[in-house]
Protein backbone atom coordinates (compact mmCIF):
# COMPACT_ATOMS: atom_id res chain seq x y z
CA UNK A 1 0.00 0.00 0.00
CA UNK A 2 1.17 3.19 -0.65
CA UNK A 3 0.67 6.98 1.08
CA UNK A 4 -0.41 9.41 -1.41
CA UNK A 5 0.10 12.89 -1.06
CA UNK A 6 -2.75 15.17 -2.72
CA UNK A 7 -0.11 17.78 -3.55
CA UNK A 8 1.19 17.65 0.00
CA UNK A 9 4.24 19.76 0.61
CA UNK A 10 7.07 18.72 2.57
CA UNK A 11 10.13 20.97 4.18
CA UNK A 12 13.60 19.49 5.00
CA UNK A 13 15.43 21.43 7.41
CA UNK A 14 18.26 20.16 9.49
CA UNK A 15 18.21 16.50 9.08
CA UNK A 16 14.71 16.56 9.15
CA UNK A 17 11.49 16.02 6.58
CA UNK A 18 8.29 16.66 7.75
CA UNK A 19 4.77 18.04 6.75
CA UNK A 20 2.84 18.82 9.90
CA UNK A 21 -0.05 21.39 9.30
CA UNK A 22 -2.88 22.31 11.71
CA UNK A 23 -5.93 24.66 11.38
CA UNK A 24 -6.17 27.22 14.30
CA UNK A 25 -8.61 29.62 15.27
CA UNK A 26 -8.04 32.31 18.41
CA UNK A 27 -10.56 35.22 19.34
CA UNK A 28 -10.06 38.62 20.57
CA UNK A 29 -11.18 39.28 24.21
CA UNK A 30 -14.79 39.07 24.56
CA UNK A 31 -15.58 38.18 21.02
CA UNK A 32 -15.64 41.64 20.25
CA UNK A 33 -15.57 42.25 16.66
CA UNK A 34 -12.42 44.75 16.64
CA UNK A 35 -10.24 43.32 13.79
CA UNK A 36 -12.10 45.69 10.94
CA UNK A 37 -10.80 48.87 9.71
CA UNK A 38 -7.33 47.73 8.64
CA UNK A 39 -7.12 46.19 12.03
CA UNK A 40 -7.09 43.24 9.94
CA UNK A 41 -4.85 43.67 7.26
CA UNK A 42 -2.10 44.41 9.54
CA UNK A 43 -2.99 41.36 11.46
CA UNK A 44 -2.23 39.63 8.34
CA UNK A 45 1.17 41.25 7.30
CA UNK A 46 2.31 40.62 10.81
CA UNK A 47 1.29 36.86 10.75
CA UNK A 48 3.18 36.59 7.47
CA UNK A 49 6.41 38.49 8.87
CA UNK A 50 6.94 36.46 11.31
CA UNK A 51 7.19 33.14 9.17
CA UNK A 52 10.80 32.18 8.95
CA UNK A 53 11.80 33.42 12.82
CA UNK A 54 9.29 31.45 14.43
CA UNK A 55 9.38 27.99 12.45
CA UNK A 56 6.09 27.75 10.25
CA UNK A 57 4.58 29.00 7.35
CA UNK A 58 1.37 30.37 6.02
CA UNK A 59 -0.87 28.16 4.22
CA UNK A 60 -3.94 29.93 4.52
CA UNK A 61 -5.22 32.78 6.29
CA UNK A 62 -8.59 34.57 7.00
CA UNK A 63 -9.74 37.28 9.85
CA UNK A 64 -12.62 37.71 10.85
CA UNK A 65 -14.16 40.33 12.70
CA UNK A 66 -14.10 38.52 15.89
CA UNK A 67 -11.82 35.30 15.13
CA UNK A 68 -8.83 34.31 13.05
CA UNK A 69 -8.36 31.27 10.97
CA UNK A 70 -4.79 29.94 10.41
CA UNK A 71 -3.92 27.06 8.46
CA UNK A 72 0.00 26.88 9.48
CA UNK A 73 2.84 24.16 8.57
CA UNK A 74 4.88 24.19 11.77
CA UNK A 75 8.35 22.71 11.76
CA UNK A 76 7.82 20.01 14.57
CA UNK A 77 11.24 21.06 16.50
CA UNK A 78 9.26 24.38 17.64
CA UNK A 79 6.12 23.09 18.13
CA UNK A 80 2.51 24.29 17.38
CA UNK A 81 1.21 25.54 20.59
CA UNK A 82 4.68 27.71 21.23
CA UNK A 83 4.05 29.23 17.93
CA UNK A 84 0.62 30.09 18.21
CA UNK A 85 1.81 31.68 21.49
CA UNK A 86 4.48 33.43 19.79
CA UNK A 87 1.96 34.79 17.06
CA UNK A 88 -0.52 35.92 19.51
CA UNK A 89 2.03 37.49 22.15
CA UNK A 90 3.33 39.43 18.68
CA UNK A 91 0.36 40.59 16.92
CA UNK A 92 -1.17 42.05 20.71
CA UNK A 93 1.64 43.92 21.29
CA UNK A 94 1.92 45.24 17.48
CA UNK A 95 -1.62 45.91 17.10
CA UNK A 96 -2.49 47.42 20.61
CA UNK A 97 1.01 49.71 19.98
CA UNK A 98 -0.54 50.81 16.67
CA UNK A 99 -3.80 51.08 17.49
CA UNK A 100 -4.41 52.60 20.37
CA UNK A 101 -7.84 52.69 19.92
CA UNK A 102 -7.72 48.65 20.87
CA UNK A 103 -6.30 49.39 24.60
CA UNK A 104 -9.71 51.49 25.30
CA UNK A 105 -12.24 48.38 23.80
CA UNK A 106 -10.42 45.16 25.55
CA UNK A 107 -8.03 45.14 28.60
CA UNK A 108 -5.92 42.41 26.15
CA UNK A 109 -6.43 41.99 22.41
CA UNK A 110 -6.71 37.87 22.52
CA UNK A 111 -8.40 35.48 24.57
CA UNK A 112 -6.24 32.64 26.35
CA UNK A 113 -8.14 30.02 24.99
CA UNK A 114 -7.10 28.54 21.05
CA UNK A 115 -7.89 25.99 18.88
CA UNK A 116 -5.81 23.80 17.15
CA UNK A 117 -5.90 20.45 15.01
CA UNK A 118 -3.91 18.59 12.81
CA UNK A 119 -4.83 18.43 9.36
CA UNK A 120 -3.52 15.71 7.18
CA UNK A 121 -4.14 14.51 3.54
CA UNK A 122 -4.75 10.79 4.30
CA UNK A 123 -6.90 9.68 6.80
CA UNK A 124 -6.25 7.94 10.36
CA UNK A 125 -7.42 5.27 8.84
CA UNK A 126 -5.42 5.15 5.48
CA UNK A 127 -1.95 5.93 7.93
CA UNK A 128 -2.85 2.77 10.36
CA UNK A 129 -3.74 0.13 7.26
CA UNK A 130 -0.27 1.15 5.84
CA UNK A 131 1.55 1.10 9.28
CA UNK A 132 -0.19 -2.19 10.04
CA UNK A 133 0.78 -3.71 5.91
CA UNK A 134 4.12 -3.12 6.56
CA UNK A 135 4.38 -6.09 8.46
CA UNK A 136 3.24 -7.83 5.63
CA UNK A 137 5.84 -6.38 2.82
Amino acid sequence: MELQNYNKKYQSRNHLVYSCQYHVIFCPKYRRKVLTDGIDERLKQLITETQEEYGYEVLDMEVMPDHVHLLLDVDPKVGIYSVVTKIKGYTSKQLREQFPALKKRIPTLWTRSKFISSVGSVSLDVVKRYIEEQKHV
